[in-house]
């Protein structure tokens, strides 16, 4: 290869870097609504593919399905082709989504049924923010990932403990009931105490004995307050992250203070900041 052929390579991977990558140009936005557009079809299509009254369509799905494999196939080649650094993309959470969206595919090859694992392509509509510049609701996305990192060792603490009810619950309601009542192992009493703290409530188990309601009966009183303690745990921790993306500055215009933590202008009067 000549070195003068070498501006027209990188030319020619800059132009499809832009397309692919770059939503702020004509062609760029029109690539990734095409491809939104696309991702949306393929996931109905497998939708549809399940539903047992369609079966005499199997063969026109098929072919549909693959269609769409081999166009995001090429889309995932062509990705990979035009960055830099193709190990940062390939394990990056976009990368290893667009990955995912085509495999299942070739995996039903081997293994039937696995297909339908295509619906993980719907976590591409994750590019519709980008496209359609709607920052504010990353920030937020941001926002609430930093709280549940912040809480997880309190959540962590907290179903360590939920579990350590089960266990003990279900054991104890093993013991009550017994196998003629349907509690066959405490496997069994586990399974029944994770439906009634949850307060789903199934019903295809339930006591017989007066001690086993009565157990039933606390259990469940108990599942109303375990369901708030994660969710006060997550506000509070939603708030603390809330309270450090407030820039504490006070306005030389209008005197009002609170401003976003990124803000230069007033939000109220449009007076600089950092006068």
């Amino acid at each position: 290869m000549s070195y003068n052929q070498q501006p027209t390579i990188n030319n020619w991977r800059k132009a499809l870097y832009t397309i692919i990558f770059e939503s702020d140009t004509p062609r760029g936005r029109a690539f990734d609504v095409a491809l939104l557009w696309l991702i949306v079809l393929s996931v109905l299509s497998v939708i549809i593919e399940s539903i047992p009254s369609i079966e005499e369509y199997q063969i026109v799905l098929h072919t549909i399905e693959w269609t769409f494999t081999a166009i995001f196939t090429i889309e995932y080649i062509l990705r990979v082709s035009c960055v830099r650094d193709k190990w940062q993309y390939a394990t990056s959470f976009l990368g290893i989504i667009d990955l995912l969206a085509i495999l299942p595919t070739y995996l039903s090859l081997f293994a039937v049924g696995t297909q339908y694992l295509l619906v993980i392509r719907v976590f591409r509509l994750l590019r519709v923010f980008r496209i359609l510049k709607l920052g504010r609701y990353i920030g937020e996305a941001q926002l609430l990932t930093r709280a549940l990192r912040a809480s997880r060792f309190k959540i962590t603490v907290f179903l360590s403990t939920v579990l350590t009810l089960v266990v003990i619950i279900g054991t104890l309601m093993y013991m009550i009931e017994g196998e003629e009542n349907g509690f066959s192992s405490i496997l069994v009493g586990m399974y029944w105490a994770i439906v009634t703290l949850t307060t789903v409530g199934f019903g295809d188990i339930t006591p017989q004995t007066g001690a086993g309601r009565v157990l039933a009966a606390l259990v469940m009183v108990l599942g109303y307050g375990i369901i708030a303690v994660p969710t006060g745990i997550v506000t509070v921790e939603l708030a603390q992250q809330a309270k450090q993306n407030i820039r504490q500055t006070v306005c030389p215009g209008c005197g009002i203070k609170e401003h976003d933590a990124d803000a230069v202008f007033c939000k109220l009067c449009g007076k600089n900041l950092d006068q």
